[in-house]
């Protein structure tokens, strides 16, 4: 009896050991531009999620009144890391997936001035950033690796 106790002991904690799944790339081949609503909330129905920006242009601008129709663009690095910009933004802001909600993990100035175009590309292990069709900088969940 001891015996089929301590298999069964034993087969339940190796069961309850956690499962790793790796080399894993989350990257987004290409960025997605999204309009908010009314309610200041973006929809991507390719990759299934809806997110609130709202507290995301407060940040930005102190404003999260007039939200209606801005454009907001995202794109997702190989790590998993969310990069957000809008046209006006003078940052980046870079967020992780936690337990349900977005955290921020970053947030990298790009323009004193604000991006009037901003554009993102995948350029591995990079995120391009552009302002039209010029290179502003290659970003990273840390910080900028290099400018024009």
């Amino acid at each position: 009896m001891k015996k089929i106790v301590f298999f069964l002991a034993i087969t339940i904690l190796t069961g309850c050991a956690g499962i790793i799944l790796k080399p894993v790339d989350f990257a987004w081949p290409i960025e997605s531009v999204l309009e908010t609503n009314k309610n200041g909330i973006i929809t991507e129905n390719r990759y299934s999620f809806s997110i609130n920006v709202k507290p995301l242009f407060f940040e930005e601008t102190k404003d999260s009144l007039h939200i209606n129709k801005k454009t907001v663009r995202i794109i997702r690095d190989e790590k998993g890391y969310y990069y957000f910009i809008a046209p006006g933004f003078k940052n980046v802001y870079i967020f992780n997936v936690n337990d349900g909600e977005m955290t921020l993990h970053n947030k990298i100035l790009v323009s004193e001035l604000g991006v009037d175009l901003p554009a993102f590309n995948q350029r591995k292990p990079y995120i391009e950033l552009l302002e039209g069709e010029t290179h502003l900088h290659f970003l990273t969940s840390e910080g900028t690796k290099g400018t024009n």
